[in-house]
């Protein structure tokens, strides 16, 4: 009676007797009584050497097993890529682990995860089967980033992609805006010298030219923000309010240039300035709109008169010229009789005569007849 075991090319067995490991066996056709208490445990040398139950360090004291076997060992700090004939296998976690190397060619890369950015050498192509022990971050053209491992600051990075490993140290990456950035002031009550209080829409175009003052700096928007504020009104305290009205550009001229003499301290380039609106209180909207309606009249009435002046000194200069000439009178008065027979649907004499000498003496008795 015995019982047969087939160990095929691909494969080697390991002879168990009471459960203790003996040695290896070769392929081929061992045959044992079916009372021993043998046993042989068929390992396939294209998978991993892995026996159920038992320790690895049990089989590599037999020297001949351990020639035909590539082991590797895992830190705690480390992941270690695995690859068969140059191809990525598996990414291996801290333990002892055992490959037959009968069949492939196994190589191995090392990373040590306390420094958690990703290796050079680690092939981007095999990122998606990482992808579980990955953190990824993406810094765009427009933008500027700065790695922080475990909250301290080790390096600025430039646009790209980077990869870190899921460890032990905490991985942060925050990005920074390079592009021309917009702050507006909305509504913003602001009393001018003779106390009237109005308020202002203001704007200012910006742009980041240190990205590390920004980080340096608690709500860096903010900080802008109340620069800008007080710059504007420091401005506008110092005037009138007619005079605001009028000088309206050079507002933004002031707020520019003290903004600019900030520039370094918050490493900023300051490009524009402008007021968008000035927003008056309703009682004083109605009296500057009662004085400009009193102005334009005034000037109404100005141009009136200049124009009734010049309208009688050009007829005081026509009839000085009418007495000097008698000719130029006489053109003036067939002027005029021209003006009635164009309003006069027909006209009818008795009596002969010329008929120029009737009008003008039907003229004159009509003057006479008034007078």
């Amino acid at each position: 009676m015995f019982k047969t075991i087939t160990i095929q090319a691909d494969q080697l067995g390991l002879l168990f007797d009471k459960g203790s490991y003996v040695k290896k066996l070769m392929p081929g056709t061992y045959r044992y009584m079916s009372w021993s208490q043998s046993t042989v445990v068929v390992m396939n040398i294209a998978k991993p050497f892995v026996v159920e139950g038992k320790d690895l360090q049990l089989f590599l004291h037999d020297a001949d097993l351990a020639r035909e076997l590539e082991i590797v060992r895992v830190q705690d700090h480390e992941y270690v890529l695995h690859y068969e004939d140059g191809q990525f296998a598996q990414l291996l976690k801290p333990g002892v682990y055992a490959f037959w190397n009968l069949l492939k060619k196994h190589t191995f890369l090392h990373t040590d995860i306390r420094q958690p950015e990703l290796p050079a050498e680690v092939d981007r192509t095999i990122l998606p089967k990482l992808a579980p022990y990955l953190l990824g971050y993406e810094i765009a053209n427009h933008e500027s980033g700065f790695l922080f491992n475990d909250h301290v600051l080790q390096r600025e990075l430039t646009p790209g992609k980077y990869y870190f490993w899921r460890g032990p140290v905490s991985v942060t990456v925050k990005p920074i805006d390079l592009r021309q950035q917009q702050m507006d002031l909305i509504g913003q009550e602001i009393m001018t010298e003779d106390k009237v209080t109005l308020r202002l829409n203001f704007v200012c175009q910006y742009k980041i030219v240190k990205p590390i003052r920004a980080l340096e700096m608690k709500s860096f928007d903010e900080q802008i923000h109340i620069q800008l504020q007080l710059v504007l009104r420091e401005y506008v305290g110092t005037l009138k309010l007619d005079d605001l009205l009028k000088r309206k550009e050079d507002v933004a001229s002031f707020v520019l240039t003290r903004l600019q003499e900030k520039s370094e301290e918050f490493g900023v380039q300051f490009l524009g300035a402008g007021v968008k609106d000035v927003i008056l209180p309703g009682d004083m909207k109605d009296i500057l709109n009662t004085v400009l309606l009193a102005e334009k009249k005034a000037q109404a009435n100005l141009i009136t008169r200049r124009e009734e002046t010049a309208s009688t000194r050009s007829l005081l200069n026509t009839a000085k010229l009418m007495e000097e000439n008698q000719v130029l009178f006489r053109l003036k008065e067939l002027e005029f009789l021209e003006k009635i027979c164009d309003k006069i649907g027909s006209i009818s004499f008795t009596g002969g005569g010329d008929l120029l000498e009737r009008l003008s003496s039907l003229i004159g008795e009509t003057k006479a007849a008034n007078k």
